[in-house]
């Protein structure tokens, strides 16, 4: 069977508002161009038929009747049951400054735009945002990226520590790799939470780390409690930097779960070389070493929170 986010013949949108005219000019502009087009006229709805119908785009009106466009974006970003890989565009007939700008993309929207639009830009950036979600998609179904976070998986980090590797020895650049273990507060023991619970509150830290990392990084998911970083251009004490930025990033965030939110707090291990060229091991081998980091780490169970390959007792080989 043949699956319509390879190459779908008619993208599917979603049009979330509660205006007919509105609803009807943008249809005007995107059914004779290729794409067919789904309703929404409340933002409850939207939420409904977005997770239900998994559109290939979103086009909702900030203002709708029953809950605001940036609200109804900001739910969608973060429901797990919903594609990170989703564009969505919020229009408005009301205020569109720089203000509200901003906070359309804090929402998590692709673009904010206001009334009355221009049919023309809207296509063209419409094009744009679907050949990028198409592109992750076929990541995903070669089973490169974890469904529940859009980060890599092992095998994506393996063929991307394999590319960045390759450039850091032809440039001679530092490379660095850190793997993180996000840890619940102690206010909840692990046996205590359901299953589903920690896979959400796991999902939650993924997105987190996309969010806070460098467009340069390629970050994985190596598992439901461990979380990768392979980081181009970074030495020894910038890994250390990047630990920090990122744990702090993931630590200042509570995450929501059933009956309020929960913190956590993270580790890392991480292994480092000054100039990739000069190395003696390759990138994957330095995924591996950062994890024997964390792990030997954890085993001791101390409230250190860091440690460096360098730092891991003569028992491992080196």
């Amino acid at each position: 069977m043949a699956h319509r986010d390879k190459a779908p013949a008619t993208p599917l949108v979603l049009i979330a508002n509660d205006q007919e005219w509105s609803a009807r000019s943008l249809e005007s502009i995107l059914g004779p161009n290729g794409y067919s087009v789904v309703r929404a006229y409340t933002g409850q709805q939207a939420l409904e038929r977005a997770r239900a119908a998994q559109p290939d785009l979103i086009i909702l009106d900030a203002q709708m009747p029953d809950m605001h466009g940036f609200e109804v974006c900001r739910t969608l970003r973060s429901d797990p049951r919903f594609s990170a890989t989703t564009p969505i565009v919020i229009t408005t007939s009301g205020p569109s400054g720089r203000t509200q700008r901003l906070q359309a993309y804090e929402a998590g929207a692709w673009e904010f735009l206001g009334q009355p639009l221009d049919g023309e830009s809207l296509l063209l950036k419409l094009g744009t945002f679907l050949r990028c979600k198409r592109e992750v998609d076929v990541l995903k179904e070669e089973s490169l990226l974890d469904p529940g976070t859009g980060l890599y998986n092992m095998r994506g980090l393996a063929r991307r520590a394999k590319e960045i590797g390759s450039e850091a020895f032809r440039r001679r650049d530092p490379l660095a790799c850190v793997v993180f273990s996000p840890e619940n507060e102690a206010d909840v023991a692990p046996e205590q939470t359901p299953e589903e619970e920690a896979q959400r509150t796991s999902d939650q830290v993924g997105l987190l780390f996309r969010q806070a990392g460098r467009s340069s990084d390629a970050i994985g998911r190596l598992g439901q409690s461990e979380f990768a970083v392979i980081a181009p251009s970074t030495g020894p004490d910038a890994a250390l930097r990047l630990v920090r930025r990122l744990g702090g990033a993931v630590e200042s965030s509570p995450i929501p779960v059933r009956g309020g939110e929960r913190c956590v707090r993270v580790r890392a291990g991480y292994c480092a070389v000054p100039d990739f060229a000069e190395s003696s091991v390759d990138a994957v081998e330095l995924l591996l070493r950062a994890t024997t980091a964390l792990r030997d780490l954890k085993r001791e169970g101390n409230g250190e929170r860091v440690r460096a390959f360098e730092q891991v007792p003569l028992r491992y080989p080196s």
